[in-house]
């Protein structure tokens, strides 16, 4: 399912890419597909999309009516849809002018397009092999491993003729991830008076997540080496991270600090802090988690605290981050492309360990 401004090349225009002089080599992928979270368009959506999300369990009434109302304050839609379609769309016009030329396809594990019903597309189009982009740098039992498995069962729902969908790495040491994000910052850090800088504290924010389920997976390790990196290209010393969007019951533990609780601490250690400078790092585009937990919520808990509340932007459609996507395919297509990875942990292997990012029993 692609945006319906977007062409993709005809099956006979995919089959060779051209690596530059030298001549061309047989892809051995014929299809891109863009495995998105989904959010709700319409009021009348919100509904099965949260129902979708908790797996069909029954959200305490209270809770759902909660939930619902945060939508309703966006006129009962989440912006991700659009910012995946527009994602799409740039990447598509680098693919065309750049290469390589692979038809391209969107599917939402909770919200349409499914992709259950772009997998289809795709095996009656005829593709036999596809990489997968999933919307997450991070890896974690819902940032990967449910990513994988949502393929897996849409592959199984279209039966043997469904293509094979091989998952794209994680990027969260990636250059194009991290120039990205860094950019997003500065754009922000350069509303603030030189004088005022010293009165700032730039704060990471990301997902939190059950203790239990960050100990099965590389998520804390790789979210602050993501932030190292990040700061450490803007030359900032002093930042710290913090998580937000805690559900689930409170006798559970979650990965701390968290939101707004952070900020009534903070306060009391540094009384003279003014400014801080939110960068969601953990989240690719500027979703509900994103305006109401962070732009509504802690927007309004930092002006009660008298801090000044600003916002960088997530990567979005940044330019070097489109392009990080087609550098991933590119390493996939062939083994002699650099895998480009910062810092100490290096590039992600293509295949987790079995054992990786595991649910609980």
């Amino acid at each position: 399912m692609v945006p319906d401004s977007a062409k993709t090349p005809s099956p006979e225009e995919r089959k060779e890419v051209s690596p530059g002089p030298g001549g061309s080599v047989d892809l051995g992928y014929d299809a891109f597909v863009l495995v998105g979270f989904g959010g709700p368009e319409l009021p009348e959506d919100v509904v099965p999309f949260l129902e979708s999300v908790v797996g069909g369990r029954k959200l305490p009434p209270d809770r759902l009516e909660e939930l619902v109302q945060r939508y309703s304050l966006f006129g009962g839609q989440s912006p991700l849809n659009a910012q995946n379609r527009a994602l799409l769309t740039a990447l598509i016009e680098l693919l065309h002018a750049e290469g390589p030329p692979l038809a391209v396809y969107w599917g939402n594990r909770h919200a349409p397009p499914f992709l259950d019903e772009a997998v289809q597309q795709m095996a009656d189009d005829g593709c036999r092999r596809a990489l997968a982009f999933a919307v997450s740098a991070f890896g974690s039992y819902p940032g990967c491993r449910q990513y994988q498995e949502a393929i897996q069962k849409a592959r199984a729902a279209v039966g043997p003729n469904a293509p094979q969908i091989d998952k794209l790495r994680l990027f969260f040491n990636h250059p194009g991830f991290i120039e990205a994000v860094a950019d997003r910052i500065q754009n922000v850090l350069n509303q603030i008076p030189i004088p005022e800088r010293e009165k700032s504290l730039l704060v990471f924010t990301a997902h939190s997540l059950p203790v239990w389920m960050a100990q099965t997976s590389p998520y804390q390790k790789q979210l602050h080496e993501a932030c190292r990196l990040t700061a450490e290209r803007l030359g900032c010393s002093e930042w710290e991270l913090v998580y937000q969007s805690r559900s689930g019951p409170p006798s559970q533990p979650w990965l701390q600090p968290l939101l707004p609780e952070y900020l009534e601490s903070l306060r009391q250690r540094q009384p003279k802090l003014r400014h801080l400078v939110f960068a969601p790092i953990g989240f690719l585009s500027d979703h509900m988690e994103v305006i109401y937990d962070l732009d509504v919520e802690t927007a309004g808990v930092c002006e009660e605290l008298g801090f000044e509340y600003l916002r960088a932007g997530t990567v979005g459609v940044h330019p070097r981050f489109v392009r990080m996507i087609r550098e991933l395919i590119l390493e996939r297509l062939d083994p002699q492309t650099p895998r480009l990875a910062l810092g100490v942990l290096g590039p992600s292997p293509d295949t987790c360990p079995a054992d990786c990012c595991a649910p609980r029993p």
